[in-house]
């Protein structure tokens, strides 16, 4: 169960490479939270921020609630659109690699603390206060990795997608950490 340092490794090294990026904010939604967090601890000496939106830190109850249901939801009728309309033909695997794999008893006691080493820049961990898949205790563990400012933000009335529930808070404190990183 390594696909989340991969992507940091193998993926994310290919595309700064390519792109020539020498320094980078690495942001995340989700399980691209703990990907960006890889980012980070992977390449210290270019990545001057680190964002996370409704990451996870470890499998926890709420999240595999939240999975289960999810995964109930999408075999309703009509529902697969909603995946189709990011992942295309893709869209049953990426449903079946996302709840099969968190829901595997081969998963049940992965950390972002097995995924990464140290972060030294600058963190904010954004979720929402009402977050299905993961409680507060994520934002507040992933605020602690690193070894510069880290902070995190609740954020009220808020679930899993802040960046479109809240996108002007959101805005305002990606622009706080952007702001204070000069």
């Amino acid at each position: 169960m390594h696909f989340i340092r991969d992507e940091a490794e193998r993926f994310f090294a290919f595309i700064k490479s390519a792109l020539q990026i020498d320094r980078f904010v690495a942001m995340g939604h989700s399980v691209g939270g703990a990907m960006a967090a890889c980012c980070a601890s992977l390449y210290p000496q270019s990545c001057v921020a680190l964002i996370t939106v409704s990451a996870q830190a470890f499998v926890e109850a709420q999240t595999l609630r939240g999975i289960k249901e999810a995964k109930v939801q999408f075999e309703e009728r009509g529902q697969m659109v909603r995946l189709e309309k990011y992942h295309g033909d893709k869209a049953q695997w990426v449903l079946s690699a996302w709840t099969d794999t968190w829901l595997s008893e081969s998963f049940s006691g992965w950390t972002i603390e097995d995924t990464i080493d140290a972060i030294h820049c600058p963190l904010l961990a954004l979720h929402g206060e009402q977050d299905e898949y993961g409680s507060v205790l994520h934002p507040m563990r992933i605020a602690r990795l690193t070894k510069a400012l880290g902070k995190y933000l609740i954020l009220e009335d808020c679930h899993h997608v802040p960046h479109r529930e809240v996108p002007d808070v959101v805005l305002d404190a990606v622009g706080w950490l952007l702001e204070i990183n000069r």
